[in-house]
């Protein structure tokens, strides 16, 4: 049995959060929590309570052992990009880019 937990428009950019959760993709939720808790990147902290909420909707759906879950797959892509612009020398701006990144946890059963 599978578990879903998505998180939409969270800004932070996708290439840094993926370096985070590429570090756990396979992992069970155990070792899975444990990287995250004591990663020092922002994007950890809350791609560790994402997976809590994986774990959550797991439990709701009656899974049997959650110790027995694991991460399946974890992806991040990207979302809308927040465009401002800064003001320059001689009358001339600047872009400021502020991307969001879309989560998603899909935890599994172990067999």
């Amino acid at each position: 049995m599978e578990a879903q937990a998505t998180l939409k428009s969270v800004r932070l950019s996708p290439r840094r959060t993926r370096l985070i959760v590429d570090m756990v993709r396979g992992l069970d939720i155990q070792k899975a929590l444990n990287i995250l808790t004591f990663s020092p990147r922002p994007s950890a902290r809350i791609v560790a309570g994402l997976l809590k909420s994986a774990v959550a909707n797991a439990e709701q759906k009656g899974v049997s052992d959650v110790d027995r879950l694991y991460v399946k797959t974890i992806f991040v892509d990207g979302g809308t990009v927040l465009k401002r612009f800064i003001p320059r020398a001689q009358g001339r701006a600047s872009k400021i880019r502020k991307p969001t990144s879309h989560i998603t946890v899909v935890l599994a059963d172990k067999k």
